[in-house]
């Protein structure tokens, strides 16, 4: 039996395009739901999983529906063989239940690897480049040197509460409590 999984990332998305394709190749059975591939609970993909019996195979439109990442793609592939079920991919072409669909899912995953490695390698070497020429990336501190001495004023006061104090200096007792973890007593 051809199982059909269909999965779009938000509300404003359409499933209908993947819904035909899954019926066009003969899907009996199609799951479908809204959420985030890189969501590890997906209700609808685990009732399509507890579904399954062995012999049957998973179909998805595009690799990516069932998927974000290549760890989770071959975890997930991984199970499925496990269990005796097969995984089939309509747009790569992708089909496990013979040993070509085999090697070809496994060159795909590693593939995808090796662009991902190229992507960090990017990234770092940008990164590294940018901190040479005395840019560093992330959020702005909240507070300056200026702010945290008159925390520290605020704060040696026992009349002033540390909502009090957050709130002169105008943040949030949280963000306080980040810079001065003890509050009063981390003066």
């Amino acid at each position: 039996m051809l199982v059909g999984y269909a999965r779009v990332s938000t509300h404003d998305q359409d499933p209908t395009l993947q819904r035909v394709a899954l019926h066009e190749v003969g899907c009996e059975q199609v799951f479908e739901e809204t959420a985030s591939g890189a969501q590890r609970d997906r209700p609808e993909l685990s009732a399509a999983l507890a579904y399954m019996r062995k012999g049957d195979t998973l179909v998805v439109w595009k690799l990516d529906r069932l998927a974000r990442s290549v760890r989770q793609l071959i975890e997930t592939v991984e199970g499925l063989e496990a269990r005796g079920v097969g995984f089939r991919s309509i747009t790569e072409n992708i089909d496990t239940t013979s040993p070509g669909g085999k090697l070809v899912f496994h060159l795909f995953a590693a593939l995808a690897e090796f662009e991902r490695g190229l992507i960090r390698e990017r990234t770092l070497a940008g990164l590294a480049s940018a901190r040479a020429l005395g840019r560093t990336g992330g959020r702005p501190r909240s507070l300056n040197d200026r702010d945290m001495v008159m925390i520290r004023a605020l704060l040696a006061d026992k009349q002033i509460s540390v909502a009090e104090a957050a709130k002169q200096v105008g943040i949030s007792p949280a963000t306080l409590y980040r810079y001065f973890p003890g509050g009063r007593t981390a003066r």
